[in-house]
């Protein structure tokens, strides 16, 4: 089932977006080399704590992962790319780090993730990362009213496919708003014309996220972590929207 939000509960929406977006802001001004991601955890759990929050990850238990997840933050390093479980990791030069974010603030749902090149990046790590906030964007473009959800999922294809990146389809974005994960499964590469019909009042998590080799993953021992099969490395972004009578209205972006 499908909630229609108003547009009072966007606006609620917008409000937790903006923590998420400032929250990772911060953090990702702080990945630098030196720094140990369970650094990164603290200061999660300590704005958090200062906001009044509810991590939508600490009692998270999914058929998929050995639950509860138990931290407030997913951090994913090079080839970990999805639900990263914070750990002894002091980041180093050249390092991928993925970040993504999911809160409720007085019970309204927002989730983001970016990537972040630590220390003197990568060109081809640079590219992948550019890779993803482009497929985000031309998803966001796309989500209007009339469209489908096909139109989404392939307007983000289509950029991966530009750059040659294989696209998995096990994981992606989703429907949100009084929960983190909610119908409809939106993913990142799909048919145009297809799915469900878009209507003003849905709110969606877009996350085009893939590496440049391969689409295969392999699942760490902590029952969570995600990972290239090949070992290359990875790169995720991902924005809450709303659907409105005027387009996609971004719900996680810091105003400029």
């Amino acid at each position: 089932m499908i909630e229609l939000k108003t547009a009072e509960a966007i606006d609620k929406m917008a409000v937790t977006g903006r923590f998420v977006a400032e929250t990772l802001a911060e953090l990702s001004a702080l990945a630098r080399p030196g720094v140990n991601l369970l650094d990164l955890e603290r200061r999660a759990r300590r704005r958090v704590e200062e906001r009044g929050a509810v991590s939508c990850y600490w009692d998270y238990a999914p058929s998929f992962g050995r639950g509860p997840f138990r931290n407030v933050i997913c951090l994913s390093v090079n080839d970990a790319v999805l639900h990263g479980r914070p750990r002894h990791h002091v980041l180093r030069d050249g390092d991928v780090l993925s970040l993504d974010f999911a809160v409720s603030v007085d019970g309204w749902v927002a989730d983001s993730a970016v990537t972040v090149l630590v220390g003197t990046p990568r060109p081809q790590d640079q590219r992948l990362v550019e890779s993803t906030r482009a497929a985000l964007d031309a998803g966001i473009a796309a989500a209007v009213p009339g469209a489908r959800i096909g139109d989404v999922s392939a307007a983000i294809g289509a950029v991966a496919a530009s750059h040659g990146y294989p696209v998995n389809m096990q994981f992606g974005g989703h429907g949100l708003g009084r929960t983190m994960h909610e119908d409809p499964h939106v993913p990142n590469k799909g048919r145009p014309g297809r799915g469900l019909k878009l209507q003003p009042g849905m709110t969606l998590a877009l996350e085009p996220w893939w590496s440049a080799s391969t689409d295969e993953l392999q699942v760490d021992d902590d029952g969570w972590t995600l990972r290239f099969a090949d070992g290359s490395h990875g790169a995720h972004s991902e924005h809450t929207i709303a659907i409105t009578e005027d387009g996609a209205r971004v719900l996680t972006r810091l105003e400029r």
